[in-house]
């Protein structure tokens, strides 16, 4: 039997790293396509896919896509500071880019395409905890642009080609190319640097949470999947037990910091991504599927992560680890 072959976009960002390793270890063949953005943020080594395609994934051609079983759709510009700064950007690659590459890989005759979807197209919903027919309230460029691939790829959607739409909780956790401008690990990260856990917010917004390695684990989940279970299907990603408040997750980082104190400093007024997110219909699916990582043991990993490599003030003010600053250092790689 023929080694099926999977092309990733994005191996070279957060979650990539860790997809690209379970595949391979699963007996994978993989592609990988990347426009190198992150390499300053490298802290740990990567197994490298067995073809590595260092370019923008919209240069990519139908003939680029021929033979692959699954496409597994990550890149983008992950970053909502980046969205405020210039929508032209963060719609032209997540947006337009992403139905590009999925109409080439229906052309091509890709079986499956997995496209790496948010929690936060649900924006601010109180306090029930949403499910996958909840009504769509983004309230960011990159929300936005999630919600419209969703909508594109459903039509492209035929007996040969099955899109799929994995809305990922809010991702934190240690990943080869390490980025502090996600929540966990920003508190965290803070409390290293500076001693104290500072919040932008009253501390009260909800979040649903999940290690990147856990996303990555979803992925290979869904491209071992039957066509049949997961055929044009939107999925949450995440678990019942893994939604948190902002205050509960500085609380648990004050645990391994305690001499950190909690600062709410209020200076982003009322949060506008406020939601809580149910996930039975992916243990529905896959009934067998645990995550790896609860918020605690995440958690306790990166802290000793960071204690290893020494991370300092100086690591937290650098652009090294934050996504904006590098892409606003590298924005001539992706600018048409």
């Amino acid at each position: 039997m023929a080694q099926r072959k999977v092309l990733v976009t994005g191996h070279k960002g957060y979650i990539g790293p860790h997809v690209v390793r379970l595949l391979k270890e699963a007996g994978y063949w993989v592609t990988a396509c990347d426009v190198d953005l992150f390499s300053a943020s490298q802290i740990d080594e990567v197994v490298q896919p067995d073809l590595e395609l260092i370019k923008d994934f919209r240069n990519l051609t139908v003939r680029d896509l021929e033979g692959y079983d699954t496409v597994i759709h990550l890149a983008a510009i992950s970053n909502d500071p980046m969205g405020d700064l210039n929508k032209d950007i963060t719609y032209q690659i997540n947006r337009e880019g992403s139905i590009y590459l999925a109409q080439l890989a229906l052309k091509a005759g890709v079986r499956k395409f997995l496209f790496s979807s948010s929690c936060s197209i649900y924006g601010k919903a109180g306090d029930v905890a949403l499910d996958e027919s909840a009504v769509f309230n983004p309230q960011t460029a990159y929300a936005i642009s999630k919600v419209a691939v969703e909508d594109s790829l459903r039509t492209l959607a035929n007996d040969h080609f099955s899109p799929c739409y994995l809305r990922n909780s809010t991702a934190y956790g240690l990943s080869p190319y390490f980025r502090i401008d996600l929540v966990v690990n920003n508190l965290l990260a803070c409390a290293l640097a500076k001693g104290s856990i500072r919040i932008m917010s009253d501390g009260s917004p909800w979040r649903p949470l999940i290690h990147c390695k856990d996303i990555a684990r979803a992925f290979v989940l869904f491209t071992d999947a039957p066509v049949a279970l997961i055929h044009n299907k939107a999925v949450n990603i995440g678990a019942n037990t893994e939604n948190y408040q902002v205050r509960g997750i500085a609380d648990m980082i004050q645990e391994f910091v305690p001499n950190a104190q909690i600062v709410f400093t209020g200076e982003v007024g009322s949060d506008s991504r406020d939601y809580q997110v149910n996930f039975n219909l992916l243990y529905a699916l896959f009934p067998h599927f645990q995550l790896e990582y609860t918020l605690k043991t995440g958690i306790e990993e990166l802290y000793n992560k960071l204690q290893a490599i020494n991370f300092s003030l100086a690591d937290f003010e650098s652009d090294r680890f934050v996504r904006l600053k590098l892409l606003q250092k590298n924005l001539h790689k992706i600018i048409k």
